[in-house]
C-alpha cells in the first residue's frame, strides 16, 4: 500500500537512538505508515525536547510492542480491542 501522507527523513539522532536501544529490528518491523507517522510527529516538535519526548514515547511502544501512537495495536498491524 502506497502513503498517501508525505514521506519523513529519519533524523540521525532517531536513527542512533533506534540501534542504541536494540530496537532498530522492531522498527522495521512496523507498517510503513507508522514508521512515516512516527517520524513525523518527531520531526514536527519545534523543541529538542518535544522531539526527545516524542522519540522516548516511540522507543517505548517499540519495546513493549503493543502500542503505536498511544493506541493499543496487535502484531500484525491489527488493532486489538481496547
Amino acid at each position: 500500500m502506497a502513503l498517501t501522507r508525505p514521506i519523513q527523513t529519519m533524523p540521525g539522532f532517531v536513527s542512533e537512538a533506534l540501534d542504541a536501544a536494540g530496537l532498530r529490528g522492531a522498527y522495521d518491523a512496523r507498517p510503513d505508515y507508522q514508521r512515516n507517522d512516527y517520524l513525523g510527529w518527531i520531526n514536527k516538535a519545534k523543541r529538542e525536547a518535544t522531539q526527545h519526548k516524542r522519540l522516548a514515547q516511540m522507543l517505548e511502544e517499540l519495546r513493549e510492542g503493543d502500542t503505536y501512537m498511544d493506541m493499543p495495536w496487535g502484531s500484525g498491524g491489527a488493532r486489538r480491542p481496547g
